[in-house]
């Protein structure tokens, strides 16, 4: 069968692997270890999927930008002691090696940082089938384009032959922005409603439905 996509982007939390959970928790033990209001649940998942000193501008609202690095070395502390608990979605591995022995090249758009994606490409022994990965350090971070278009052009494909799947706003809007058409996951941070709202093509309950979809059409 024919590939509508050429190149298949994925993000990683919430939408390769179960950290939902895990990243909420370690940003509230930081602001508590910091001495800082704890965010609310709803208020820190909103921020999974941007660069972390982007969170922290959003969920510190008026603290000084001095306290930030404080707040993302604890930060890092608890969600490398929680790391262990962030499994696959069920079937994940089996969806990638099926795509990338389909002639897809796949890669990853992330706000994680460039060590902490390394360490979980290591972790789930993924590395193999991204052809290029991209961190929110390396370039503007989501929602802004700036990721896709640089996988774009390393991969040398264009927006009408790409994908980009993903479990918040800031993934569909970075899509958008960039041209490309865009698959919501509602397994991950974000609300089914909110994602629906930037019109994607298809809309995954599961990482089942999700590996479904991209069987038949991607």
């Amino acid at each position: 069968m024919a590939k509508h996509f050429d190149l298949v982007v994925f993000d990683w939390d919430g939408t390769l692997v179960d950290s939902t959970a895990v990243i909420v928790a370690s940003l509230q033990a930081a602001c508590a270890d910091a001495g800082l209001p704890v965010p609310s649940d709803e208020r820190s998942m909103h921020i999974i999927g941007l660069g972390l000193y982007d969170a922290m501008a959003y969920v510190l609202p008026g603290v000084s930008t001095d306290v930030y690095p404080r707040v993302v070395e604890r930060y890092g502390h608890h969600f490398r002691a929680g790391e262990p608990h962030t499994p696959l979605f069920g079937g994940v591995e089996s969806m990638l090696k099926h795509l990338h022995g389909a002639g897809h090249q796949l890669a990853i758009a992330t706000g994680k940082s460039r060590r902490g994606l390394d360490r979980a490409l290591e972790k789930t022994a993924l590395a193999r089938y991204f052809h290029a990965t991209r961190c929110g350090e390396e370039s503007a971070t989501k929602p802004a384009p700036a990721m896709l278009l640089d996988l774009m052009k390393t991969l040398g494909t264009t927006p009408e032959r790409t994908v980009m799947i993903g479990d918040t706003t800031h993934d569909l809007q970075m899509a958008a922005s960039a041209g490309v058409a865009s698959v919501a996951v509602t397994y991950g941070a974000h609300p089914r409603e909110q994602l629906l709202e930037l019109r994607p093509i298809a809309c995954a309950a599961s990482s089942q439905d999700l590996w479904q979809w991209l069987k038949h059409n991607a």
